[in-house]
């Protein structure tokens, strides 16, 4: 009797401890807000403890077990998110390397067309299913999406080309630039300011591709000129979504566009400008010639190619759910890593000690520019 009356003045402090501090447990730190949840899921599981002792089994051995299963459970599904994702993003690349590289193939829009063609069928089948649900398309929605979408196929392309010329580890170091391009638009178009961290970050990102380039065994002027390009184009994509976004948001049924919509909608649209631009650059008159169209294993590899574009999607938003912004950017600046020393090895890249320096040294510098970013997100906070 005496432990039910205590429990009883416990959970009546609780409850006007959380009607008093409602607005300070919304702008309270999460270590408070933990230790509340914490507190409320407590009183619950004395709630239960009738129950629990009827199915055989004390409070303490269920929270304990309850506990204990909740962590693996959050811990796995990081672990196991955040393994998809880099499998997924440096296969990615790898493939589409193999594909134009080792097949030789001279057709980087054609393939572009045909991997955004197998994501339009599975996010359809996915969404006619019911397992995701995405936003209806319309003129409207499409008009307002279509400057983005030009960039998007832009961008695509660019890699494409970019990537049959030059070695994946260059390709990760040059695509530094972007973010140089990118903090540049930020303070012309929103009026953003960097500190000195993030500009420290962007010079050391330049002069790695400067002294990369230099050094590079392989050097191929055309596959710089489409990577130099590429990042214009990248930078541009990003800066235009987030105004786009805004407006596309006000046209579509239900007020909102999330990522699987977005996803459908960029990898639709393409498939019309993809096909113009496969005309414009004759790439047809290729595709009736090659003798590679006839081989299974080709089809194989670029469906496994297309496959693998829709899992990033999918891992990207996984991860960045399970995990927050943090980790996700600075997981994809250490994923740059691993790819670039399994690009040199896997395609025989000559290489020298100076640019091998120059490759590392870059992608210290994106390390670095992510750290110095949260840094710079998170000083409005403190």
């Amino acid at each position: 009797m005496e432990d039910a009356e205590k429990l009883t003045r416990n959970g009546e402090r609780g409850l006007i401890f959380d009607k008093s501090n409602g607005v300070l447990d919304q702008t309270s730190s999460p270590l408070r807000r933990e230790a509340m949840n914490r507190s409320s899921f407590t009183m619950k599981s004395h709630e239960n403890d009738e129950i629990d002792l009827e199915g055989g089994k004390s409070p303490k051995d269920r929270d304990k077990a309850t506990r204990s299963n909740k962590v693996v459970k959050l811990h796995n599904q990081a672990l196991l998110s955040g393994i998809a994702y880099c499998i997924s993003s440096c296969s990615m690349i790898l493939v589409n390397k193999f594909v134009l590289s080792s097949y030789d193939f001279n057709a980087g829009i054609f393939l572009m067309l045909y991997q955004n063609l197998i994501s339009v069928i599975i996010v359809s089948m996915l969404s006619f299913m019911g397992l995701i649900s995405t936003e209806p398309l319309t003129w409207r929605l499409i008009k307002v999406w279509l400057p983005v979408n030009v960039l998007f196929v832009g961008m695509l392309i660019t890699s494409m080309l970019s990537l049959k010329y030059i070695n994946v580890a260059m390709v990760t170091v040059l695509k530094n630039v972007t973010n140089v391009i990118t903090a540049l638009g930020e303070m012309y178009l929103f009026n953003k300011h960097h500190d000195n961290r993030v500009w420290t970050a962007l010079f050391l990102m330049i002069i790695s591709a400067i002294s990369g380039g230099i050094t590079d065994l392989s050097f191929h002027a055309v596959g710089y000129a489409w990577q130099i390009l590429n990042c214009f184009l990248t930078a541009s994509y990003s800066l235009t979504l987030r105004k786009v976004m805004d407006t596309a948001k006000l046209v579509t049924k239900s007020g909102n566009l999330n990522e699987f919509s977005m996803v459908m909608l960029n990898n639709t649209l393409s498939l019309p400008l993809g096909i113009i631009l496969m005309f414009a650059f004759n790439e047809v008159d290729y595709l009736s010639r090659t003798l590679l169209l006839r081989l299974p294993t080709f089809w194989l590899v670029m469906t496994l190619s297309g496959f693998l574009g829709l899992a990033i999607s999918f891992t990207s938003m996984w991860f960045l759910h399970q995990t927050g912004a943090t980790t996700y950017s600075l997981v994809g600046s250490l994923n740059k890593i691993p790819l670039s020393v399994a690009g040199i090895l896997l395609f025989h890249v000559p290489t020298s000690l100076e640019n091998a320096t120059s490759i590392f040294f870059g992608l210290l510098a994106g390390v670095f520019f992510a750290r110095a970013k949260l840094r710079e997100r998170s000083q409005p906070e403190k």
